[in-house]
Parts: C-alpha cells; structure tokens; sequence
C-alpha cells in the first residue's frame, strides 16, 4: 500500500478538510485543537480515499514517513534516533488522544478497508493501536449504556432513529452490541441554526455522523448483511463437505473449528491423569454440527443436556446415521432425563430448566444468528441460575473475529461485562493455522462455497477457546 502524503491527501481534497488532516499527519496539536471545536471536524474524510484526521495521525508514522513538523526530514543515528523516534511517539499518541476525546470514530474505514487500528497494527504502531483499542472499548460501553437508558423511553416520546450497531459476524455466536441514535428534531433543527449562525458556510464538518454506530464491513466476496436468528430458524441448512451452511451459504459451523472447541472443552473440563473429567453435568446451547457435544460425550457426563431451535438441524440429529445424539443417546443416560436435546430457543428452555432446578457444571454457548446482546442476556440472566457454584461457562470466542481491532475491543467488553455477572476470567490462547486450514482467502481453501470469511486471525492475533470461571 502506499501510505505516503501524496496518496492519501489528494491535490482534489477541499482545502478546510485538507487542512485538518494535514495537522493531523504532522501532529500539530496547538494548530489542530482548535478547528476541532465544531463536532464533526475530528472524522472528516479525505473524499477519494476516506482519510480521516486518526488514519492521518498515525499513517504519518509509517516507516519512511516521517512526522512532525520536520515532515520529510531523516533522524541520526543511535541516542538522538531513538530520542526523536520518542518524541514523535508522543506527539502522535497526544493527537490520537485529542482526536478520540474530540469525537473521533475508532472504527471509520478508509479506502484500504482499514480502520485505524488496522493501520496501527499494520504498522507496528503498538501504543497508537492500544489507544484505538481503548477508544473503541469506551464507544462500545457508551452504546451500551444509552441502549439501556432508552429502554426506559416513555411511550409518547419523540419517534426515535435507530441505527444498527454491530462489529463482528453474527455466525458462531458471533455479533456485537446495538446502539441507537436518538434525535430530536427540535432540537437538531435549532442546533443547526445556531452552529450555521456560529459558522463560515465553507467549513465542512462530518457529513455522516451516524457511520459512528455502523460496524466495519467485511470486504470480498459474498459480503453483506448479518443473518439475525429470526431469518436463520427459517432457513434451509446444508450439511455438506465439513461445513453447514444456511440458505444464503452463510457459514453456521465448519469442520475447521474442531481444534478450536477440543481447547474449549479441555478448558472447561480439564484432563486428569487418568483421562477426561468424567461425571459433569454439562449443557451446550447450540448442536450444529454436533463437534462440541462430541467431545463431552466422549468424558462420560453424569448430565447431558443439548438445546437446539433449528428444526433441521434436530432432524438431522434425530435421523442421520452421522448422529450419535438419537433417541438411542437419549436411552442410555444414567438416569432417566440425564441425556436430553431440547427443542426450541434457550430463551424459552432455559426458564423451564430453572424452575426445575436442573444445575450444571459447564455451560458452553455456541449459536448462529444472534447478537452480543443475546449472548450477554445468556450470561448475565440465565447462567447464574442453572450454573453450580464453581462451575464453568464457555463459547466460541468469535466476536469481531473478520478484523482484529474489533476482535480485541468486543473481547474487552464481554470481560467486562462478564466481571460485572460476577465471572473471574481465565483466557485460553490457541493459535490458529491459517495456512494450513486453508483459511486465508476468501472464497477458496475451507471457504469455498461460503458467503464470507467470519474468521482473518492467524496463530499470532487469536485468543479462541476462550473459558470463563464463575463462583456463583
């Protein structure tokens, strides 16, 4: 890519937007701070390449760059190298900084695809990425606050604007939290006037703030719109070759990720030197492929409860002769009920399982189709009820996991938001094989004949097989 000046500041550029960003690449905060008075001004995008003042910040520290006011100009060599590649460090991280406190959106796309943490990753920029990180987590924690507060909207209410929020891929219990943005046209109305009183006519603010609460889109091939769970229960499955697949080739569940779940089960039910942890009492929401439920079968559960909703895939668990989890299954628990799939959503199974006092010692969550809502609903309103004290609860970690940015600000959030259900957490790093998976195209390897590639992290960025320890 080429991240020079030039490429990225086009001589078409208006000169008010030309401007900021080129503050914003030589980290002139005194020249910057104030023509960031206006909201909007710290997301303006460069109109061909969709530089914002964060990409220009951090761009600029490209190796070759160079940056600052001395743009262009080569450090010496030894203590004074190392004393000036400080000292843009720091100048670079206050901009960064003053851009985000000024409104800035962690998650904006230029023409590259990239956000700014991409860029920062990409470049090797570790403080400006963790800043971005950051930002990103407080955006998320703020989306979630307000979608709390307008819950409790009084019916007669201006009609608010929603806008969709989500930053990862809604397969494998992937999804992000929903934000809306609430307007009141009054009040807009009257803010524009005076800020158009307030303002020369020439100055151009951000043209689309809402792109505040749009996620990063996926790029390639088969991208589009999430499948949510009312759409996917509908939908006719394939099992095919590895992988299920939906209607639209959504990927629901792919051989690929056996690896990944054995770590998870390990996790959950820990080996002893005489083999599986054998008499839990286990229940996974999500069947699928059967993967996961495979490997606790194999540890001898004294429980085994299963809840799956999609009418295909339970008969495809009731008739395959691939199926290991038939009425037979069912039979052959220790005690009556031991063994039991459960058909329907976990959001009208599990109430029933806790009025009958049903307890388990790990829980794994692995859906298709549903928010970060749904699975913060599952952890913070169901597991503690159902869940033993001292017992476990997993899921496949894959939130985000199409951009590593959004992997690690959502995988920040879930910690937090599970430290507050009162769950310790405990990370299982696993690293991925991309190339031996055949994961790193798209379209091709193991995501032939899929829509889109919901997982871009290698063995270096992949925190999967995440488990999390709760005394509740």
């Amino acid at each position: 890519m080429d991240d020079s000046l030039s490429a990225r500041i086009l001589p078409t550029c208006p000169a008010n937007v030309s401007e900021i960003l080129r503050y914003a690449w030589n980290h002139d905060l005194a020249a910057l701070k104030p023509l960031l008075s206006v909201p909007g001004r710290a997301s303006v995008q460069e109109p061909t390449t969709g530089e914002t003042p964060l990409h220009a910040a951090i761009r600029s520290c490209a190796p070759g760059n160079g940056s600052g006011n001395n743009h262009g100009t080569e450090p010496t060599a030894g203590a004074a190298r190392t004393e000036s590649g400080a000292t843009e460090t720091k100048a670079a991280k206050d901009v960064v900084y003053e851009l985000f406190m000024s409104g800035a959106i962690w998650n904006d796309v230029d023409s590259n695809n990239e956000t700014p943490g991409c860029l920062a990753d990409r470049l090797g920029l570790r403080e400006l990425y963790q800043l971005c990180v950051e930002a990103g987590v407080r955006a998320e924690l703020l989306f979630g606050l307000l979608d709390g507060y307008e819950e409790l909207s009084s019916a007669g209410e201006e009609e608010e604007e929603e806008v969709g929020h989500v930053g990862g891929e809604a397969g494998e219990g992937e999804g992000d939290a929903g934000a809306t943005d609430q307007k009141d046209p009054n009040v807009a109305a009257a803010a524009a006037a005076a800020a158009a009183a307030a303002e020369p006519e020439d100055i151009i603010v951000d043209s689309d703030p809402d792109r505040a609460f749009v996620p990063p889109k996926p790029s390639g091939p088969g991208s589009g719109a999430d499948v949510n769970s009312e759409e996917y229960l509908r939908s006719e499955l394939t099992y095919d070759d590895g992988k299920l697949v939906d209607a639209s080739q959504n990927g629901v569940m792919m051989a690929w990720e056996t690896s990944i779940m054995r770590a998870s089960v390990d996790a959950l039910l820990p080996p002893g030197p005489d083999g599986p942890a054998a008499g839990k009492r286990i229940l996974n929401v999500g069947f699928g492929m059967g993967i996961v439920d495979g490997m606790f079968a194999e540890t001898r559960p004294a429980k085994h409860h299963i809840i799956e909703a999609h009418p295909a895939v339970l008969t495809h668990l009731q008739t395959s002769p691939e199926s290991k989890f038939g009425e037979a299954w069912e039979a052959s628990g220790p005690a009556e009920g031991a063994y039991k799939v459960h058909a329907g959503k976990w959001q009208e199974v599990l109430p029933r399982l806790l009025e009958q006092g049903e307890l388990y010692d790990a829980i794994y969550f692995d859906t298709f189709g549903e928010d970060y809502g749904q699975l913060r609903t599952f952890f913070t309103e169901h597991v503690p009820g159902v869940l033993d004290e001292g017992g476990v609860f997993g899921f496949f970690n894959g939130l985000g996991a199409d951009r590593k940015i959004c992997y690690d600000v959502y995988t920040k959030v879930v910690e937090m938001h599970l430290s507050d259900a009162g769950m310790d957490v405990e990370w299982q790093e696993l690293g991925v094989d991309m190339a031996g998976a055949g994961l790193q195209e798209e379209g091709k390897g193991q995501w032939q004949g899929v829509r889109r590639r919901y997982w871009t992290l290698d063995s270096k960025l992949s925190p999967v097989g995440t488990v999390w320890k709760g005394e509740v």
